[in-house]
């Protein structure tokens, strides 16, 4: 049995401003008024990111306040997966979506719907 210990100043991932306003005009006109963001099995290649607004955390959820009030909550269980991970708000051709730059990753699948981790 291991224990994981951080520091919980050291910052678990960032979040570009292009991110951030993306969740703030998300939550816009939305009874929801959080963003919260969990990894869940799927996919060929193991684990998919969960992007859910809401409106409280869940118990053991670590909050993160971004600059603009929106309030960030990561899933303790997914913190590993997450951990250094940077949270962008990016073009891909002619389409907009959120981009995890996550330096966990060791595999992706093809059409980018799933992740694995080492």
């Amino acid at each position: 049995m291991t224990v994981e210990t951080f520091d919980i100043n050291e910052q678990l991932v960032s979040v570009t401003p292009a991110a951030a306003e993306h969740f703030r005009s998300s939550l816009d006109g939305s009874t929801k008024d959080s963003v919260r963001i969990s990894v869940q099995e799927s996919g060929c290649t193991g684990f998919k990111y969960v992007v859910e607004e809401v409106e409280t955390s869940q118990e053991g959820d670590i909050v993160i306040a971004l600059d603009n009030g929106v309030h960030l909550f990561l899933d303790r269980e997914a913190v590993n997966f997450l951990r250094g991970s940077e949270i962008d708000y990016a073009r891909e051709g002619i389409n907009r979506t959120l981009v995890f730059k996550n330096p966990n990753v060791t595999a992706e699948c093809g059409c980018g719907e799933s992740f694995s981790i080492n």
